[in-house]
């Protein structure tokens, strides 16, 4: 690899390792997913120790954490004991696949929370309390219009590969009347 093309690798593998780590991702993950997103041909994991300057330990963990993923996949080439890695090639479907088992589950998981705060809000308190509790059961109910607005774009965008924004602009004209008051 002539040097230039390889330091020009460097800096785009560098500069999603960045991304990745800003998304929650360990920074490795990134620069190995990239580099053999990048080749036209699977890598071993000492060829990518060798080409980002990693432990043979961070590229075994890196590439674990990629394959659970579905991002990155094992093979074998005929004669050869070792095994290489070769990248998902299709950004879409990794995509798609991080925002259903990681964000949905967290945004579901709120949902969750949200309401069980609301009934319990609904059911205690004395007398007195009844208006501040009220209040408070509002201000989550916002938090569940919120989530629940987040949930119908990430599914949008899972699903059909686009997102209605009709949602958005509703919750956009309510916040927007709530701001006003």
């Amino acid at each position: 690899m002539a040097m230039r093309e390889n330091e020009l690798l460097h800096e785009v593998a560098d500069t999603v390792g960045a991304l990745m780590e800003f998304w929650g991702f360990k920074r490795v993950m990134g620069r190995v997913w990239t580099i053999l997103f990048l080749r036209d041909e699977p890598l071993s994991a000492a060829e990518l120790c060798e080409q980002l300057a990693i432990s043979s330990g961070a590229a075994s963990m890196a590439l674990a954490e990629l394959e659970h993923w579905g991002v990155v996949k094992r093979s074998r080439k005929p004669g050869d004991r070792r095994e290489y890695f070769e990248a998902e090639t299709d950004i879409w479907k990794m995509i798609s696949r991080v925002l259903r088992e990681r964000e949905l589950v967290q945004i579901e998981r709120a949902l969750e929370v949200f309401d069980r705060a609301r009934d319990q809000l609904a059911k205690g308190g004395a007398p007195g309390e009844h208006a501040r509790l009220q209040q408070i059961s509002e201000r989550i109910g916002r938090l569940v219009d919120l989530a629940r607005l987040g949930r119908a774009l990430l599914v949008a965008i899972v699903q059909q590969g686009k997102a209605d924004l009709a949602p958005l602009m509703r919750f956009a004209s309510v916040a927007v009347s709530r701001i006003r008051r």
